[in-house]
This record gives C-alpha cells, structure tokens and sequence, in this order.
C-alpha cells in the first residue's frame, strides 16, 4: 500500500512539472500562425532548431541552421536585441529552445504554430555534390 502511494506521489509530482513547464511554455514564447511568421521573420534571426539532415532536406528559405543540441554552444550567434523566430519539424523541440534561450537573457521569442511540416511558404533544399 505504502508503495502505490510513493507512486501516485511521483505521478503527480511529474503532473504538476508539466503543467508548470506548459504555462512557462506559453509565458515566454509566442506561437504564430504561418501568415504572422511570414509577416515578421525577415526582420528577425530565423533559427531551424532541426538537425542538419533534416535542414538540407529542405528548410525555410533565409534560415539557419542551429540545432537544438548545439544550441547552447552556439549561444554567441544569436543577439538578445533583435526578435528570435524559431521552428523545428512540429513545434516541440522549438518549445525546448525557447526555454533555454529565455534562460540566457533572450525575450523576444516566437515559433512556427505546426513547425516546418505545416510551411506552406517558400522553402530552400540544400544540394549534396556526391562522388
């Protein structure tokens, strides 16, 4: 019985985390519709959070490449005074770089609502030269 009680202790414990992260979540960083995504991101640093096969696989035409694993090395490449619009495959990994980017002092923060497999804007496919 003391067992089933640590465990519904964990449970909710791991509930409330994700609630809490969910709210943080919502808190920091801004989820543009497609149309509001085009309307802004030329006048801000467009980051793919993807890794880099997916990216040559075809990416947001003026983005960069700085995968979510990287990204803390990468800090350095990013300015705090410009606005940061972020995108990955559907939305998720984007979520985690804005937590981390909001942690080293970045405030203007949004992503792509439906991440790079809902872009139905122009798209750039980076060309392997095989031998």
């Amino acid at each position: 019985m003391v067992e089933l009680y640590i465990l519904l202790g964990i449970l909710v414990v791991f509930l409330l985390f994700a609630v809490y992260r969910y709210f943080k979540q919502k808190r920091i960083l801004k989820a543009l519709s497609q149309d509001e995504f085009r309307e802004g991101y030329r006048k801000a640093q467009l980051i793919d959070v993807r890794e880099p096969k997916e990216f040559d696989g075809g990416h947001i035409l003026g983005a960069r490449n700085i995968p979510l694993t990287q990204l803390k090395q990468r800090l350095t490449e990013l300015r705090k005074d410009q606005p940061v619009y972020l995108y990955c495959q559907s939305g998720s990994r984007s979520m985690r770089a804005a937590l981390l980017l909001n942690k080293q002092g970045y405030k203007q923060l949004y992503h792509l609502q439906g991440g790079y497999k809902k872009w139905t804007g122009k798209i750039k496919k980076t060309k392997k030269i095989e031998y």
